[in-house]
């Protein structure tokens, strides 16, 4: 049974990609701040899935959970966990928000990756997958709005190609993916897309990823992005 383990999973795109792998018979640790209150985690994913309480900004509690399941590998972990802060643009900029964004969209999936990266290395798969944006491409901006969420998931994108570079060579795949402009509480219901087409998409790239792929940027549908 494959097992994947999924951070951000109480809703939007993390509970669709839980809900999916748990139907399609993979073991799914689902981790949320707050899996108590998780209804649709909890009652509405099939299969084998286990709910871990776990704020992926508490360094002590993800090295706890990591210890926890080092028992277990991990084939596919998906670093969906994020947030927006405040969209204002120039001269409106509150770094304490921006160093929050950081530290929850950048800094945690690295973390997230060199906690589990032993149960990782103990998996045939081997591939780990970082929810960025195509709002993180400094190729593809043109705006000046949204400047915490950007540079984030700027950083993300190079969180990303340095994992890629670090874990290529042991037979990892790392990329991330701009999910589509998503119906979501981030993304609003003007959004151009479902949680499930989105979740489809980039489960169908997923299921395709080889060698040749680590390090890469994509959309949901499997176009490659620029940085």
């Amino acid at each position: 049974m494959p097992t994947v383990l999924i951070t951000g999973a109480n809703r939007g795109i993390g509970l669709q990609y839980a809900r999916t792998y748990g139907r399609d018979g993979w073991r799914v640790h689902a981790c949320c701040r707050h899996p108590d209150k998780a209804k649709a985690l909890r009652e509405d994913c099939g299969g084998e899935v286990v709910l871990h309480r776990l704020d992926v900004t508490d360094g002590l509690r993800v090295q706890g959970l990591a210890r926890e399941m080092s028992d277990e590998p991990i084939d596919l972990l998906i670093n969906n966990a994020g947030v927006m802060g405040p969209r204002e643009g120039f001269g409106h900029t509150d770094y304490h928000a921006w160093m929050d964004a950081l530290q929850a969209n950048a800094l945690a999936p690295m973390r997230m990756a060199e906690a589990f990266v032993g149960s990782m290395r103990a998996s045939e798969r081997k591939v780990i997958v970082n929810m960025s944006s195509r709002m993180g491409s400094i190729g593809g901006n043109q705006k000046s709005n949204a400047t915490i969420y950007r540079t984030s998931k700027a950083a993300l994108n190079m969180v990303t190609k340095c994992q890629a570079n670090a874990l290529g060579p042991e037979g990892f795949t790392v990329i991330c993916f701009h999910p589509g402009w998503v119906q979501t509480e981030m993304g609003g219901p003007d959004a151009e897309i479902t949680v499930e087409q989105s979740v489809a998409g980039m489960r169908n790239v997923i299921a395709k990823l080889d060698a040749s792929d680590n390090g890469k940027f994509f959309n949901y549908d499997g176009e490659e992005l620029p940085w």
